[in-house]
């Protein structure tokens, strides 16, 4: 249980990055509480987990041709669903063009990157 929480809070971090600090032009959010963003990770991790694999199966051959880039493709397209998914709970944001949403889905990959390889002995 203490894994998962700490899982939810990387995600929280990684998110604010992304869409709080209002550093990548073209990312608007819905709501500037607080709890926003942490249903927005909770929202992320289910993503993530549920949907991020099969996509990630079917689209295989294409990460196999581009030697792993599509991944980062996939990335993009989970941080738009995401914000997709979180303006139905009236917590999400809204991606303005490609570019915000590759550059925000980079982030949040860099952001929770960093943050496991920090706390790699909490998650064991």
């Amino acid at each position: 249980m203490r894994k998962l929480i700490l899982r939810w809070a990387i995600n929280a971090v990684a998110l604010y990055a992304a869409i709080g600090t209002g550093w990548i032009d073209g990312i608007e959010r819905q709501t500037t509480e607080w709890w926003g963003i942490l249903v927005l990770a909770l929202v992320f991790v289910v993503v993530n987990g549920l949907i991020k694999p099969i996509i990630k199966l079917l689209s295989l051959p294409l990460v196999l041709l581009t030697l792993g880039l599509f991944t980062l493709i996939i990335n993009n397209g989970v941080f738009w669903l995401t914000g997709l998914i979180g303006r139905f709970f009236e917590v999400g944001f809204t991606v303005n063009g490609f570019m915000p949403a590759f550059l925000g889905g980079l982030l949040v990959s860099l952001v929770n990157w960093l943050l496991i390889s920090i706390l790699r002995e909490e998650l064991k």
